[in-house]
């Protein structure tokens, strides 16, 4: 009898295949008030690749920032319109001048910040107009975003950690448990042909498109895709 294949494994969703979401230390979303406050510690967040700055407002409330280059515990950090640009405060995209760097960008006014979010990521704003603002996004695309739309000053803190190299696999695989995937990893084609549709062969050796209405043990592949091949010039 031939197992279970990784895809109705990983969909049964079990602890193995599960991120361990409850070791973290919560969101990083901005407020949105106008406010001022104090870093009083910066701390490991293990579901993130960044650092964490936790902030004291002055009103009494504490709340996770993503920690920005060059910030350190004791500096004072500001969130409104009248903030002035200087790392780690938070403003709208339209009170932020051109080619500054910024990062934890909201995608709509209000929503707490969804993009630039990883170690040593940023953005930066390349033009204002009257209704929308463009913003070149961490992958070199461009963005045109509502002008209300709320970022913060600087670089997320970080950077350089995917040019460490893995020393053993065993830090590869504690990577990976932190992200809820398996390590190692086999390849389907390195597979007997009881144990994977794509085993038994040094190719799949049948289509890879796969209907969505396909039993779990196989659907796997290109799961019902709207084209396949290489696309046109």
């Amino acid at each position: 009898m031939s197992k279970r294949i990784r895809s109705q494994r990983r969909g049964k969703g079990s602890p193995t295949y599960t991120s361990p979401s409850h070791t973290g230390k919560g969101g990083v979303e901005h407020r949105e008030d106008e406010v001022a406050g104090t870093v009083v510690d910066i701390v490991h967040d293990p579901a993130r690749t960044a650092p964490v700055a936790i902030v004291e407002f002055d009103d009494g409330e504490e709340r996770n920032v993503l920690a920005p280059e060059g910030v350190s515990v004791g500096d004072d950090i500001e969130v409104g319109i009248e903030a002035p640009v200087e790392p780690g405060n938070t403003l709208p995209l339209r009170e932020i001048p051109e080619g500054v760097p910024i990062y934890n960008i909201e995608l709509e006014p209000g929503d707490g910040g969804k993009i630039a979010r990883s170690s040593g990521t940023y953005a930066f704003i390349v033009t204002h107009e009257s209704d929308k603002t463009r913003v070149r996004l961490p992958s070199k695309n461009f963005k045109d975003m509502d002008p209300d739309c709320r970022a913060t000053i600087g670089q997320v803190a970080g950077g350089g950690r995917t040019d460490k190299e893995f020393e053993k696999a065993g830090q590869v695989h504690h990577k990976a448990r932190s992200e809820g995937k398996l390590y190692p990893k086999t390849s389907a084609i390195a597979m007997n042909a009881v144990d994977h549709p794509f085993g038994g062969s040094t190719k799949p050796g049948r289509p890879k498109t796969v209907s969505k209405d396909a039993s779990p043990g196989s659907k796997v592949g290109s799961i019902s895709p709207k084209r396949t091949g290489r696309g046109e010039d």
